[in-house]
């Protein structure tokens, strides 16, 4: 048996050599490499520079989504200021107009009271041949305020020039 086990042993002995020797110049081969892809300046600055590359051009395509995304907003926040401006200057001009509507009618309202109040006392408080005058220049003042501004007109010629 101990020869069994001795020659057994005896040629296990060189098949592990063999793969431990492959074993060792593998693990070489992948040492030599590591060094030979230190040593490769140039190598390696090409792929930082293509790592770099990579980088700049998912920063630009961040930086343009930003730029992008705060075109967008700015856009949406003077929209919406527009649409402020617009409704406040609307609201602005119904006043206005609901103002000058309100001015007007009161205008309106004190001017028909005055022509009433004209009226009664030209038909009760004044002489006959006042009266009737005064209440046709009142249905019509434009009539009237041209046959006075004439009257007028001739009696300042009449002044300034007499006859002599």
């Amino acid at each position: 048996m101990t020869d069994k086990a001795a020659g057994e042993t005896g040629v296990e002995g060189p098949e592990q050599l063999r793969r431990q020797i492959e074993q060792t110049r593998s693990e070489l081969g992948d040492t030599v490499e590591e060094l030979a892809g230190k040593m490769d300046v140039k190598g390696r600055a090409r792929a930082r520079a293509a790592d770099l590359r990579d980088k700049a051009g998912a920063m630009t395509v961040q930086l343009r989504s930003t730029a992008a995304q705060a075109g967008h907003t700015v856009q949406e926040r003077a929209t919406k200021a527009g649409h402020r401006v617009q409704d406040t200057a609307t609201r602005a001009g119904h006043q206005a107009h609901d103002r000058a509507l309100k001015a007007g009618h009161t205008a309106q309202d004190r001017t028909t009271r005055t022509r009433h109040t004209l009226e009664d006392r030209a038909e009760h408080g004044m002489p006959w041949p006042a009266g009737p005058v005064v209440k046709a220049a009142v249905r019509n003042p434009r009539p009237a305020l041209l046959i006075g501004a004439a009257v007028l007109a001739i009696a300042v010629v009449s002044w300034r020039y007499p006859k002599k």
